[in-house]
């Protein structure tokens, strides 16, 4: 069984006024273990990035049961779960000292072609990710329901914001989240997030974002001449 595994100590710099994780650092986290354990098992850039391969987030889900605290020291894990065909899902899990898993995630990746920006068949140029299924996964993610939204802004992209993808990485939708939600949900704890990307948004370019809620729960949603992206937040 492969599993990428490693220990964390929660620095300053990962952490919010609070003292918490902010949630941009653990995506990137996620983020990073995941690129990690996908060059650990032989599918790194050499069979990707470097033939004009991108891998690219679909969707991806996050269950907090807490979010760790500056100073304290956490493991993490991160593992594949069974490809589907165009789609390879992805598992993460993080547990504090006594071992309690405090942070599940799921998520759905794929490839694309960097100069068409369409999906390709993995197979085709031999990327292949043996799934594991430890007991501890979450379901992957679902699309994003829709609730009423009753505020918007326009949000340009800046510079900062682009990845070697050439695009606005998906760590910073959390950061775009963060800023518009904050006097809302200030005091509140995330309990559960749901992002589902459903087209790239490029360097400079201004797209819509509105948002809602009904209860505990919001929605965002970001456009330009078609939806870019959708995200729900469950706050306790």
């Amino acid at each position: 069984m492969s599993i990428y595994e490693r220990k964390l100590k929660i620095r300053s710099c990962d952490v919010d006024m609070d003292r918490r994780l902010r949630l941009p650092e653990l995506l990137t986290l996620i983020q990073e273990s995941t690129i990690a354990h996908t060059e650990e098992l032989g599918m790194g850039r050499e069979k990707t990035l470097d033939r004009g391969l991108l891998w690219v987030l679909i969707m991806q889900r996050l269950e907090i049961e807490r979010l760790p605290e500056y100073d304290e020291e956490v493991l993490y894990r991160s593992w594949p779960g069974r490809t589907m065909h165009l789609l390879f899902p992805r598992h993460f899990a993080m547990y504090d000292a006594e071992g309690k898993a405090i942070i599940r995630a799921s998520a759905v990746w794929s490839l694309i072609d960097e100069k068409a920006r369409s999906l390709v068949f993995p197979e085709k140029y031999g990327v292949v990710i043996e799934g594991e299924n430890t007991g501890e996964e979450i379901p992957l993610p679902a699309p994003v329901r829709a609730l009423p939204q009753t505020q918007k802004k326009i949000f340009r992209v800046p510079y900062s914001y682009i990845d070697l993808n050439g695009h606005m990485n998906n760590t910073r939708y959390a950061e775009l989240m963060e800023d518009c939600l904050y006097e809302e949900t200030k005091g509140l704890k995330l309990k559960s997030l749901r992002q589902e990307f459903l087209h790239e948004i490029r360097l400079g370019e201004e797209l819509t974002v509105s948002w809602g809620n009904e209860g505990n729960t919001w929605f965002m949603t970001g456009t330009l001449d078609q939806p870019c992206f959708k995200m729900q937040m469950i706050y306790g």
